[in-house]
């Protein structure tokens, strides 16, 4: 019985032996490791950060699938702006630029006896007309002036070349009537150039006197005279750079005296035929020469003493200064100045002059044609 205790006694301490050394590595395996704290820092850093990744890849993700959208809208509000500009900018173009000059379209054709109405459209300005459309449109309106005063002519009486100059230089800021009621005074008590150069200033003065500037007439016409005696012989030469060199003369007056006395073609450019050419647009010059110059090269050399005839009678009858009669107008469809003036045809017509109107011309002694056409000659001085 002593001997089997020992026995299993020594068993139960190797068993216990056993136990023990294996004892560790069972629960080993059994338990699931414990983490060590440095370990599971580490571990949760790197979680941490991995979802921080993941999040971040989540945002990138959304911002990319909205950026589409919101894409157009920036585009449109680009667009909008833009068209806002562009419109500021038109606008300001729009209150920088000028108002266009409003035009009124003539009637399309007018005479002075039987008025037509006037048009209520807009008329085209000749503003950048071609050279050929300038000229076909200026002897345009020549021939229709040709045909409205058929009997035109110099409007100063004169007997010979002597008493034209004279005449011409005494018309200076004065009527053509003042000066045909003043010279046959004149001339029936100096006829001739060699009594004019021998007259008393005072004398000549006072016939002049009616005429206004009456001294500086005197002078020129008594100078002129003189010179006339001088230098051509008592006549009056017919070459326009001898015309000029004699006392009260010039380019103007030059031209009358060759084209009405000589029959040499010339331009007679006074205040009547400055102020129309220019509102006809056919020059902007204002210099006389210089209209000259331009006018001439429109026509004909043929045309000039005509044309200057035509465009007188009618700055006097019809296109005046102040209150032009373009209801009244012949050549309303060929000016480009329509409307400056009184268009209706009523009011137009009472602003017409001399036969135009039934009145007494400017010549005490007009021309046959004058007279046959209706015409009525002018009143002495003093008369009525």
């Amino acid at each position: 019985m002593g001997e089997q205790v020992s026995d299993g006694g020594r068993k139960t301490a190797k068993a216990a032996r056993t136990a023990a050394a294996a004892g560790p590595a069972s629960a080993k395996k059994a338990a699931p490791a414990r983490k060590t704290p440095a370990k599971k820092a580490t571990a949760e850093k790197a979680t941490a950060e991995k979802a921080a990744a993941k999040k971040s890849a989540g945002k990138k993700a959304a911002a990319d699938k909205a950026a589409p959208a919101r894409k157009p809208a920036a585009k449109k509000a680009s667009a909008k702006s833009a068209k806002k500009a562009a419109t500021a900018k038109s606008s300001a173009a729009l209150k920088k630029a000028p108002a266009p000059r409003k035009q009124v379209v003539a009637p399309k054709k007018a005479t002075a006896s039987v008025p037509a109405a006037p048009a209520k459209t807009v008329a085209a300005h000749p503003q950048g007309e071609s050279r050929t459309a300038l000229v076909r449109r200026a002897r345009r309106i020549n021939r229709e002036l040709a045909e409205v005063y058929p009997y035109a002519h110099p409007e100063l009486d004169f007997e010979n070349p002597f008493q034209l100059v004279v005449a011409t230089v005494l018309s200076a800021q004065t009527t053509d009537l003042r000066v045909n009621q003043t010279t046959p005074a004149l001339f029936a008590k100096y006829p001739a150039p060699e009594d004019l150069a021998a007259a008393d200033p005072e004398e000549v003065e006072e016939i002049l006197r009616p005429t206004g500037f009456f001294r500086a007439k005197t002078k020129s016409v008594i100078g002129l005279s003189k010179a006339l005696v001088e230098q051509f012989g008592g006549e009056v030469p017919g070459r326009l750079e001898d015309l000029v060199k004699l006392p009260g003369v010039g380019r103007k007056t030059a031209f009358v005296v060759l084209g009405n006395a000589f029959g040499r073609p010339g331009i007679t450019v006074d205040t009547h035929f400055q102020r129309l050419v220019r509102r006809w647009k056919w020059t902007d010059e204002t210099d006389p020469d210089k209209i000259e110059a331009a006018v001439g090269a429109l026509f004909p050399k043929s045309d000039w003493t005509d044309l200057s005839h035509h465009v007188i009678w009618h700055g006097r009858r019809i296109c005046h200064a102040r209150k032009p009669a373009c209801g009244a107008c012949p050549i309303a469809p060929l000016c480009p100045a329509y409307g400056e003036g009184e268009t209706d045809p009523e009011k137009a017509k009472k602003l017409l002059k001399y036969e135009k109107a039934g009145q007494p011309g400017q010549r005490l002694k007009p021309p046959q044609a004058y007279l046959d056409a209706g015409g009525r000659p002018a009143p002495p001085l003093g008369a009525g």
